[in-house]
């Protein structure tokens, strides 16, 4: 059996006639930049975030980007995050003319570790970035308390993280603002490039659809100088289809985990993902920890089981962040799990006979 670690044309076929229909009013309509299919995504998102606005851009990136300009973050600031992310979290800091300080992760639910931030705090500081990795949100209240003590705002990372829940609070409407990456492979994915920036706060999001159109507030008078950012009519369309079916399509992937999880649990060597009392995992990624990683993952590609790997090389390891002269051993939890977290397929069409297939082959390679 070959089981992918993606399969987005499962889920095309599921939707196909609802998208046809949603390009081609888009097609009708020619509203291909922002317009109407942008804005009406913009509202059920918001709906679905729990929040007042969304503003949508044309990636992850530039969600993150917009966000810190937004909050004034420049040129001499630091902005404390994890070296655990997709290097875009660092860059939009980088973009902005910040630094990015990272602080060591929980090695439990992979995301900050709130004890580590206080000592990160410089008077440089001008924000605190968390990510909510795998689909799991980081531990909003005690870094929220940090945050508040010293007047920091909280832009919350989750790109991954589209419907996961803190305490019965969506992901994005805990922070000042929530980001998001809508990427073909997340759980709810535009069909291209595509982001939104979450919040309850007017100002900043006023701010942030200034400035991804360039800085003007009407057409022709530019307030700032912003950037051409805006999400384009064919992934607003596509979006608002897909958004009606993500509730669905993340409970099909808590169960994909629980199954995971029964038929790995007591298998030595493999150590599974954890989900908080306090938190509604969404399983974007459902990452192991295993030895020996590397050749477990060949000896599964060899069994026709397709897995990735979230992140082999942390942020401050990488060649472009070399300058913060940050070198093994600065993050050892980080470090650690780098070296041994396995992401096993996880999509909503998954079948039982895949998984069950899935997890035969771990037990087998790794007892092996």
């Amino acid at each position: 059996m070959k089981v992918p670690f993606l399969d987005l044309k499962a889920q095309y076929e599921t939707i196909r006639n609802d998208i046809a229909a949603a390009l081609q009013q888009v097609l009708d309509a020619t509203a291909f930049a922002g317009g109407p299919f942008v804005a009406q995504f913009e509202k059920s998102y918001a709906a679905f975030c729990r929040v007042n606005h969304v503003t949508g851009v044309g990636n992850g990136t530039d969600a993150l980007w917009l966000a810190l300009l937004a909050l004034d973050v420049g040129p001499g600031d630091e902005v404390i995050t994890a070296p655990n992310s997709f290097i875009a979290t660092a860059e939009a800091i980088s973009l902005a003319g910040a630094t990015p300080v990272f602080v060591d992760i929980d090695e439990t639910t992979f995301t900050m570790d709130p004890a580590r931030i206080e000592a990160a705090i410089t008077p440089r500081t001008k924000a605190i970035i968390p990510v909510h990795l795998f689909g799991q949100m980081a531990d909003m209240d005690a870094i929220m308390a940090v945050a508040r003590a010293h007047k920091l705002p909280v832009i919350e990372d989750a790109a991954q993280a589209q419907g996961a829940e803190y305490k019965g609070k969506r992901a994005g409407s805990i922070g000042d603002a929530g980001c998001f990456s809508f990427y073909p492979g997340k759980n709810l994915g535009a069909y291209g490039e595509a982001g939104a920036v979450a919040t309850d706060n007017p100002e900043i999001d006023a701010k942030i659809r200034c400035l991804r159109d360039h800085g003007q507030y009407k057409k022709y008078h530019h307030n700032l100088i912003g950037w051409n950012a805006r999400m384009d009519g064919f992934q607003g369309a596509v979006l608002d289809v897909k958004l009606k079916h993500l509730g669905r399509w993340n409970d099909a992937r808590r169960q994909h985990a629980r199954r995971y999880c029964s038929l790995l649990t007591g298998v030595k060597g493999v150590c599974l993902p954890a989900e908080t009392d306090h938190g509604k995992h969404i399983f974007h990624v459902f990452a192991l920890r295993v030895p020996r990683r590397d050749t477990v993952l060949q000896a599964l590609a060899d069994k026709g089981v397709a897995c990735g790997i979230h992140y082999p090389v942390p942020i401050h390891l990488t060649e472009a962040y070399r300058f913060l002269d940050k070198g093994p051993g600065s993050f050892p939890v980080t470090e650690r799990c780098a070296q041994e977290l396995l992401s096993l397929p996880m999509y909503p069409e998954l079948t039982e006979d895949q998984i069950a297939y899935v997890a035969q082959s771990v037990k087998e390679v790794v007892s092996a």
